[in-house]
Parts: structure tokens; C-alpha cells; sequence
């Protein structure tokens, strides 16, 4: 007999052998600049937590006093038994920062994603994908059974070309893309995407994930950022990163929220976002508007980084090339590109021999391996230093 399970240990083979294998490291301390990760004490350069806000002293207040009043758990999907007028304060919350007309809250920003995209299009549309989108939006675009053309990464002449070629062939046209991407650092052209949209009669959907609370004036994000604040488009956002806490949005006009509430899955099926997740994501939110120098304290470390980097690029002490090269990037999100997977692996470790933790990315994640590091606002000058400095010592 043959087992039909045996394919999975040969699929595990076949990675180990791409070295695409992956495995957990646990975090045994609080979020924050410096953790103890399996034991060690090292640098934080792999988190999200850009504002420093995943430990401070407010969510957790927040969060607690959630608990003792709600309970641990919603119980159930919104629609049915898990409604709390918490959830609706956070959905204001956004909204007023978003300066739309309304918000909805998700379990996560991946739920958030598949349950819109599924929602707003069918067999008989089209999406337009950005080439370098984050897996929910590829996932969110299949999941929909519409046809999906991915255009080059931020090429604005060559998505303007696939909409003259393709776009009146279909009913409906979504391009989705993120703000910032993730594994780059680089923004999408959000004004060109905009007026391509209204050209061409599309929605645009953009992912604000690695962009809410970080970029633009009022921590908003990068519709605030490009001053496109109040065109029409669906801005889909995560409250695990900058904001400290757990779940996704959705902001947009009336019409499209109330339409998401009725014709989502991944709202309508899903139990609701805990009370603990939901207090601290507006005590984040909260913060975000009432201490702008947490985001002034994020961008001088941005900026920092930058000079060192440029600096030591100048005087050709920093080991950039041809093994390590850093990629453009307009965020806190810095990318080493490196030759293969297997150099990347060796540059993760030997970063955090050196006690920086910024792990390796590789394959399918990224199209080409690299050392990815997050700054925060926690960080401090020496923290950034020590990073440079181990760079500049590793042999690849």
C-alpha cells in the first residue's frame, strides 16, 4: 500500500536542501528594542513594533481593564453573539484617522485582505497585483476566482498599458497593491495608481500595513503621506505592527463598509477580535495622535541609520558589495540583498553571534534573499552602531 502521506517528508527534503527550511525562535521578554531570544540577549532588528508600542505601559493597562470587564474571549462572530461597543469606538477610531467615513474592524490584517477582495470581485473581473504584494493580497486576488494580471513592481507605464490592453474586457477592475512593501521598504506611487483609477473606472485597494501609525504627518499613513487624504479608495491596515496590539481594518465610505459587513467571509465567519486586542489597539491609536514625537524619535533613527550607511558607503569601509547590498528604501524598513539563501543564513547568524537579530529572508518570501532590519523608535544611537559595525565585520 502506498502511504499518501509520504510526500510530506519528501517536500520537507527537498527545502532543507533549497535551504528555504524555517523554524521559530522564542522571544522570552517583553516586546522591545532589546530581547532575550533563546536565551540570548541581542539587538531587536525583526520587528514591527516601529513605535515601541507592542509593551508600553498604556496597552497593557488598556488591555486588562478590557478583560475584567469583557471577558478573555468575544464568543462569536460580530453579526451573531460578539458585538461590543468596543469594537465600534475602535472602527471611529480609525475612521477619524483615515478621515473616512467609516471603518470595520477584522481579526487580522490577512483576514481583512481576503475577506475584501473575495467580497469585491468574482469570475468575471480583473485584478491588477503589484509583482512584489504581500501573500494576503495574492491570496485575497486567487480566492476571488477573478483573472490576475501582475504588473511590475511600481511600473506605473507598464500597469497603464495593461489597463489600455485589458480593462474593457471585464466588469470590474481592482488594482491592489501595498504602501509600503514589507520586504523592501520601497512606497507604491499612490497618486499615479489613483489617477489611473479614476481613468480607467478601477477601484484601487492599497495595504497600509507597515504604513499605519509610521508614515505621513499624523501617523495615518501613506494616503496621508502622498496627500491623496479623501480620494476615493479602500485602505486595508493591521493593528500588530505600529499599533502594538492585534487584528486588520478596513476604511472607506459608507456604502463600502456596510457592503463588507454583509458580504465578507472572513468578517461574517470569523469569532470577533478579543476585548484585549480591541482596548489596545485604541489606546495605540490614542497615542499615536497625542505623542507625535514617538513617530519625530522612529524617522531620526530612519535617519541615522541612513547616514551611517551612507557615510561608511563614502569611505568604502562598509562590506555592501558585491555580497551585501542594500536596496533603496523611503521607510524603517531596510533590505541587504544577498547572492542565495545559503549566504543569507550565514549573515543571520553571524548577526546574532554578534547579538543583532535580523534574521534571513529567502525564497518564495522574496524573489532574492537578503537580511531584512526594522528600526523602531526604542532604538537607540548605540543600538544602530553596533548593527553598522557588526555589518561592516561580517566576511560572506
Amino acid at each position: 500500500m502506498i502511504n499518501p502521506y509520504a510526500w510530506i517528508q519528501e517536500s520537507l527534503t527537498t527545502i532543507h536542501r533549497a535551504d528555504w527550511y524555517r523554524s521559530v525562535q522564542t522571544i522570552g521578554s517583553l516586546p522591545g528594542a532589546v530581547v532575550l531570544l533563546s536565551g540570548q540577549e541581542v539587538i531587536n532588528f525583526a520587528s514591527n513594533d516601529y513605535l515601541g508600542l507592542a509593551a508600553d505601559e498604556n496597552l497593557k493597562t488598556s488591555a486588562i481593564q478590557a478583560i475584567q470587564q469583557f471577558g478573555t474571549g468575544s464568543t462569536g462572530s460580530r453579526l451573531i453573539s460578539g458585538h461590543r461597543e468596543l469594537h465600534r469606538e475602535l472602527e471611529q477610531a480609525i475612521a477619524s484617522t483615515k478621515q473616512t467615513e467609516d471603518a470595520v474592524v477584522f481579526s487580522s490584517g490577512y483576514l481583512a485582505n481576503i475577506g475584501t477582495i473575495t467580497a469585491l470581485v468574482g469570475k468575471r473581473d480583473l485584478i491588477l497585483s503589484d509583482q512584489y504584494n504581500h501573500s494576503s493580497l495574492k491570496n485575497g486576488a486567487i480566492l476571488s476566482g477573478a483573472t490576475i494580471i501582475e504588473y511590475p513592481h511600481c511600473d506605473v507605464l507598464a500597469l497603464t498599458a495593461k489597463l489600455k490592453q485589458e480593462r474593457q474586457k471585464y466588469r470590474r477592475c481592482l488594482i491592489i497593491t501595498d504602501s509600503v512593501f514589507s520586504m523592501d521598504g520601497d512606497l507604491c506611487p499612490l497618486p499615479e495608481l489613483l489617477n489611473l483609477a479614476e481613468e480607467y473606472s478601477c477601484m484601487l485597494l492599497i495595504d497600509e500595513a507597515h504604513a499605519t501609525g509610521v508614515m505621513g504627518k499624523t501617523g495615518a499613513g501613506c494616503v496621508d503621506h502622498f496627500g491623496c487624504t479623501g480620494r476615493e479608495l479602500i485602505q486595508i491596515g493591521t493593528l500588530s505592527k505600529a499599533l502594538g496590539s492585534l487584528g486588520g481594518y478596513v476604511a472607506g465610505s459608507h456604502q463600502l463598509i456596510d457592503f463588507l459587513r454583509n458580504r465578507a467571509p472572513s468578517w461574517i465567519y470569523t469569532t470577533a477580535l478579543s476585548p484585549a486586542d480591541t482596548a489596545a489597539a485604541l489606546a495605540a491609536i490614542k497615542i499615536v495622535q497625542q505623542q507625535p514625537e514617538r513617530r519625530q524619535q522612529l524617522w531620526e533613527n530612519v535617519d541615522y541609520l541612513k547616514h551611517l550607511v551612507t557615510e561608511n558607503l563614502l569611505n568604502l569601509t562598509l562590506n555592501l558589495t558585491p555580497n551585501l547590498k542594500i536596496l533603496p528604501s523611503q521607510s524603517p524598513i531596510f533590505c541587504f540583498q544577498l547572492p542565495d539563501a545559503a549566504t543569507a543564513l550565514t549573515a543571520g547568524k553571524k548577526l546574532k553571534e554578534a547579538g543583532i537579530f535580523a534574521p534571513a529572508i529567502r525564497p518564495p518570501t522574496v524573489p532574492t534573499s537578503r537580511i531584512r532590519v526594522t528600526i523602531m523608535a526604542t532604538h537607540e544611537k548605540e543600538h544602530i552602531n553596533k548593527l553598522v559595525n557588526s555589518l561592516k565585520e561580517m566576511q560572506l
